[in-house]
Order: C-alpha cells, then structure tokens, then sequence
C-alpha cells in the first residue's frame, strides 16, 4: 500500500483563528515592534503560547490567547499576523483558508474597526498575491462580551466592503454565553445578510447547537457534541449544516475526552457536511498536515475522504462562486 503524503495534498480551512495561530518567529517580531520582552528560549516562549496538552476545560485554553492580545494593537501587527498565518498555510497546500478575528481584541490602544479589518485583509492579500492561496477574513464577535460594545463593533465592521472580509462568527465562552443569551446581537448580524458561522457543541450542551440550528445556521465551529446525540445529529443533516471539525483542539479542551467521543465516524456515517480545521495552528501545537495525519491514524480516513471533506469545505466556504468554481477545479486537477 502505498504511503499518504499528507503535506503534499491541497487543503482547504474555514476554521482558523489568527490570534492562535501566528508562528514563533512572527510573534518575536511583533514583541519587538512592541517593545514587549519575551523570553528568551523558544521552548520556553511556546509553553506561553500553546496551551496544554490537555486542559482542565475550553476556559483554560483560552488563557494562551491573553499572552498573544498585546502583540496586535496596531495596524502593521495585524497585517503581519495575517501575513504569517496565511503563508503557513500556502506552505503546506492548503489553497484556501478563512481566517477569523476578533476586532475587539485589537482596539486596546485605539485602533477603530475599520482599521483592523483592513489591516488583516492587507496582509492576506500580501500571501494571496506571493504564494497563490485565496485567504479571506471572518469577524468575530465575543460572546461574553457586553453586548452594546459587541452589537456596536458589529455594525461597523458590516459597513467595511473588502471583498476579502466575507462573513462573521461569535466566538469566546460557550458555556456561559450559548446562543439564546446573546441572541439580538445573532438577530443584528442574520439582518445584514451576510454569511456567518458559530461555535457551537464545544462544552458538552447540546441546547446550544439545537439552538444554532433553529436560528437557520448553516455552519457550525466544533459540533462536538453530535458525538453523543443522534437524534440532534440527524437535525444537523436534515438541515443542510456543515461542521467545522477541529480534532486536536477538542482533545485539549476535553470538549472530547477520548478519540471515541469525537463525532467524525458518526457523522459520516449520516452523511453530515464535515470539514477539517485547525482551530489554532500554535495554541494546538498542529497544522492541516498533522490532523490529516491524525484523522487517518485514528478514522482511517482516506484519500477520498480528504477530497471530499475539501469539496464539502470549497461548497460551504464563504468564497464568491467564481471562487469556488476555480477552487473546485484546482482541487479536482489537485486529486487527480
């Protein structure tokens, strides 16, 4: 039988986020642009930025994320940053990638909406135009966030036309904040009509993703939960969702406790939308590559099963149709 080379097949991403997932040698950069010491040794510098192997919880990742929030306070941070996760993945194949931020996070010092958006996109643009990948920006809005500032920074960032910001996302703390608390800023964003996806089944409720469901969401971050409810499984085919899967990290965050509580096999075997993720390249220690690796080591996930997950992820991507179009053809000539 011959060997998969994993690195070498084209790949498609829609759930990256930026702030987790910028290289050690770009967050150096940053620190001495902003004149923020670090330590010294890399091993050292990447206990900071990779959260544990396993945590106690989704909360206890998300603390990698706080060392990371000064680093990206100005404009050329963020172009850098976006630069930099964009690239990674161009280096391994990966042919598009969606990238999602967090304006919120950035506006420490000042910087408006506006700015950043604009700001991520230069920097995608930049690896788009040296290394061939479509890279485009999704917004997050943080959901345990007070809700004037999140409805606020959401209606400006809707007033932004770059053709490579392309849609919205709540990201942030599932477990208090699941869909029905946060609902009129949801409402606000469903008004704009403009693609969105959401986190959702991360934190063991499976309310949430029913919730997301109903609100007519037609992409769901994690989905993990499907695992142990069939019956919400099958309302997440019947609906036309696609979940964005994302191995590694729900093994951190005990969103899945073992491989066996990973949804991957069972929704597969229901014919549900199922992409492969990254969710955050340095806080999970991994890249496209590696969760391939992964989904074949522990699912015996194919060739096939990789051009088709590809397929599902081109189809439910927030890319223009004539966007897809190229892209569905570079992934068929790709897995010829």
């Amino acid at each position: 039988m011959t060997a998969i080379d994993f690195h070498k097949l084209a790949k498609i991403e829609l759930h990256c986020h930026l702030d987790g997932s910028l290289s050690l040698s770009t967050i150096r950069h940053l620190a001495e642009l902003a004149q923020i010491d670090l330590p010294e040794d890399d091993e050292e510098l990447k206990q900071h930025v990779t959260a544990p192997v396993t945590c106690e919880s989704l909360l206890e990742y998300l603390e990698s994320f706080d060392y990371i929030r000064p680093l990206l306070q100005t404009n050329e941070a963020l172009t850098i940053a976006a630069y930099d996760v964009a690239k990674q993945a161009a280096l391994e194949n990966v042919i598009y990638i969606e990238v999602r931020f967090a304006p919120e996070l950035s506006m420490d010092k000042g910087l408006t909406v506006t700015e950043t958006i604009d700001a991520v996109c230069q920097g995608l643009r930049q690896a788009q135009e040296e290394f061939g990948i479509i890279a485009k920006a999704l917004v997050c809005g943080m959901r345990q966030s007070d809700q004037s500032l999140t409805a606020r920074i959401l209606d400006e960032a809707n007033q932004v036309r770059d053709s490579d910001f392309v849609g919205f996302d709540f990201a942030g703390d599932e477990l208090n904040y699941g869909p029905a608390a946060i609902k009129p800023i949801i409402e606000q964003v469903k008004s704009y009509n403009r693609p969105m996806t959401f986190h959702a089944g991360e934190c063991g409720c499976p309310a949430f993703l029913a919730e997301s469901i109903a609100m007519g969401i037609k992409r769901n971050g994690h989905a993990t939960i499907l695992a142990q409810e069939p019956e919400l499984l099958d309302e997440f085919v019947k609906n036309g969702v696609t979940g964005e899967l994302c191995l590694t990290s729900n093994l951190q965050t005990k969103a899945a406790v073992t491989v066996n509580d990973f949804p991957y096999l069972k929704m597969k075997a229901a014919g549900a939308n199922i992409t492969i993720n990254t969710d955050n390249r340095t806080v999970s220690d991994t890249n496209l590559t590696k969760e391939y690796e992964l989904y074949h080591k522990y699912f015996d996930s194919t060739v096939q099963d990789f051009y088709a997950h590809n397929k599902t992820a081109i189809e439910a991507s927030f890319a223009s149709d004539e966007e897809k179009e190229e892209l569905l053809a570079r992934l068929a000539k790709a897995y010829s």
